[in-house]
């Protein structure tokens, strides 16, 4: 009786296989179960987003240039907003008509598709999704108004649902990390709005207290919170200010604990200040300043929520936007006078930044965008 043969795979193609994909995976330059990055630069006189994907060491490769479907003239600015879900990419257009420009993001490619357009409730300087993706926040700098706009299942803006005058020059509006409240600079009355929101019914009403004051002619712009939400900087573009504050999360209210700068040391000029965004561990921040053409660094302190100066190093002319990598090793920063940007390495110890390579965008580049895909 003989006896059943037992077939042993051999060593060689297993070997031979795995040397292969080893191959593959050096010359695409990805590891496995690496999410790919794709950087999104809003581009005013362009009308158009330019989409590059980011290697690892930093590089980018343009991939795209997305153009604004049914948009003829170009407005001062390019704001855009990414949902929570990274399922859609919103532009905002501040020429006439006023409108919220949706794209899908090809969840493999990262490039962008037009789906459609939605109306705006003025020309706004900022636009930012909720926490749940159901709903567009957006911020009128001319006009001194916030307004919310319900988002469509296909991830395309509905008629404004609510829209609420302000103080003088609207500048920002964003949710809080758990989505129950929405703060409004207000640059030219100096103040921060905030309200309530209700993620159900999707409305807003004042908080208690209503606003939060700051120094008269500071120009309050741009903020961030703290990974840990327990913190939030505010850069204020008429002096320069840098400002750190305490959240209160339960009831909403801002507590400064430190005020420094983001102007370079020894100017005198105008002060000009723009963005301002945190790495994604909390343990660094940024902020740019127009009128010299600089990114200042600083570290975080994460229990004390205090900031502590690196320096400054030159950039992009008229750095009006930036933003940092989902890695938190890489910075971008745009120009809108030197239509390009320029990518800096972020030193894991220090937080000092490095600079790279530049790159060529469209016209008046103001807007950054991170994604890291799937």
């Amino acid at each position: 009786m003989s006896r059943p043969t037992r077939r042993i795979a051999s060593a060689a193609p297993r070997a031979a296989i795995a040397t292969t994909l080893a191959f593959l995976t050096l010359i695409s330059g990805v590891r496995a179960g690496m999410a790919e990055t794709f950087a999104y630069v809003g581009n005013a006189d362009s009308n158009d987003i330019s989409v590059f994907k980011m290697a690892e060491n930093g590089e980018m490769m343009p991939v795209q240039t997305a153009a604004f479907t049914g948009v003829e003239k170009p407005g001062p600015s390019t704001p855009l907003a990414i949902t929570p879900d990274h399922r859609v990419l919103i532009a905002g257009v501040r020429s006439q008509p006023y409108l919220a420009v949706s794209f899908a993001i090809d969840p493999k490619t990262g490039q962008l598709s037009h789906i459609g357009n939605g109306p705006l409730a003025d020309s706004m300087a900022n636009i930012a999704s909720d926490r749940t993706g159901k709903f567009l926040f957006s911020a009128s700098y001319g006009g001194n108004k916030v307004a919310l706009n319900p988002l469509l299942a296909s991830g395309v803006a509905g008629e404004p649902k609510q829209v609420i005058p302000t103080g003088l020059n609207a500048h920002a509006f964003l949710p809080s990390p758990d989505n129950r409240y929405v703060f409004a600079t207000n640059l030219g009355s100096d103040q921060v709005l905030a309200f309530a929101f209700d993620a159900t019914a999707g409305t807003l009403t004042p908080n208690d207290p209503p606003a939060h004051k700051v120094p008269e002619k500071s120009g309050p712009r741009h903020f961030v919170f703290h990974p840990n939400g327990k913190f939030i900087y505010l850069v204020h573009e008429l002096n320069g200010d840098v400002a750190a504050f305490a959240y209160e999360a339960k009831g909403g209210a801002w507590d400064e604990i430190q005020r420094t700068t983001a102007l370079p040391e020894g100017f005198t000029g105008k002060p000009w200040a723009a963005d301002i965004h945190i790495t994604p561990d909390g343990r660094f921040l940024y902020a740019s300043e127009r009128t010299t053409n600089t990114l200042a660094a600083y570290k975080v302190d994460a229990t004390s929520g205090k900031l502590t100066t690196i320096g400054s190093v030159p950039t992009e002319k008229q750095p009006r936007g930036f933003h940092i990598d989902p890695t938190g090793r890489y910075l971008a920063a745009v120009g809108e006078l030197s239509d390009s940007m320029t990518v800096y390495a972020i030193d894991q110890s220090s937080g000092a930044l490095s600079k790279l390579k530049s790159y060529a965008t469209g016209k008046k580049p103001n807007w950054v965008e991170f994604l890291s895909l799937p």
